[in-house]
């Protein structure tokens, strides 16, 4: 059960999601998730027993997202305290303690002890060395690669994955190479694979993938997702994935 919450009078906003079945606080200034994070919740596919495993949760929405659909336990990391805190609020702000965890802990480090059926994230975009930093530190860390890049990614999911698990990422279509060589050199392979193009006929901006390690087979090469039409607006497909299962 959702519980009643007020955004703090420093600086935080109250939306909500999937028809009001999902209720996120995010602060004005700092971090606050894209067009990506619900792209990706729509993506995955979840398993009534599957122990997942979040990198990066930020405020938590991916995770929060998820939680209509079945699974057993999700375990979020987040390295960013504020963010950390932020995400446990919304996490108790629509009553998934028992099913959503947030840790505070940086990928890098950090030792479960254990596998997970799903790993899945929506990491930093933009490499270390390049672009500019912005004044807000959180932002800043949510979308470059300050602490962990994509092959940094990549050697923890492989290290966490249980066999048969699965990975799921979305990233902009310019790192797609990067993507594939650091995927490859851990043994991944592609078992779904989506792009996204802003409209018809025009470049892909970001691509959705599921990996496995050591996966045969062909992987499933799903049609685009077009997300607005020639009036500007959202495409149908595109507001059924925001609209939630």
């Amino acid at each position: 059960m959702t519980k009643p919450v007020a955004p703090r009078p420093d600086g935080e906003t109250l939306d909500s999601f999937y028809h009001g079945r999902i209720r996120v606080l995010q602060t004005r200034r700092g971090y606050r998730f894209a067009v990506d994070a619900p792209l990706l919740a729509g993506f995955i596919r979840t398993r009534p027993g599957d122990e997942g495993l979040e990198l990066g949760t930020g405020n938590g929405v991916i995770s929060l997202l998820l939680s209509v659909k079945p699974f057993r336990k999700i375990t979020a990391l987040e390295l960013q305290a504020g963010l950390a805190d932020l995400a446990r609020r919304n996490v108790e702000l629509n009553g998934l303690e028992g099913r959503i965890e947030i840790v505070r802990a940086d990928l890098r480090t950090y030792e479960p002890g254990r596998k997970f059926d799903l790993v899945f994230s929506n990491p930093p975009y933009i490499r270390k060395s390049a672009g500019i930093l912005g004044p807000s530190a959180e932002r800043s860390a949510a979308k470059h690669e300050l602490h962990g890049g994509i092959g940094e990614i990549m050697d923890r999911t492989a290290a966490w994955l249980a066999p048969g698990g699965r990975a799921c990422f979305v990233y902009p279509e310019k790192r797609r190479t990067d993507f594939a060589r650091a995927a490859s050199a851990r043994d991944f392979r592609v078992l779904r694979f989506r792009h996204v193009l802003p409209r018809a006929g025009e470049p892909p901006n970001l691509f959705l993938a599921e990996l496995g390690l050591l996966a045969e087979g062909h992987p499933e090469l799903m049609p685009p997702l077009v997300l607005y039409g020639p009036d500007g607006r959202y495409t149908a497909e595109a507001e059924a994935v925001f609209a939630g299962p």
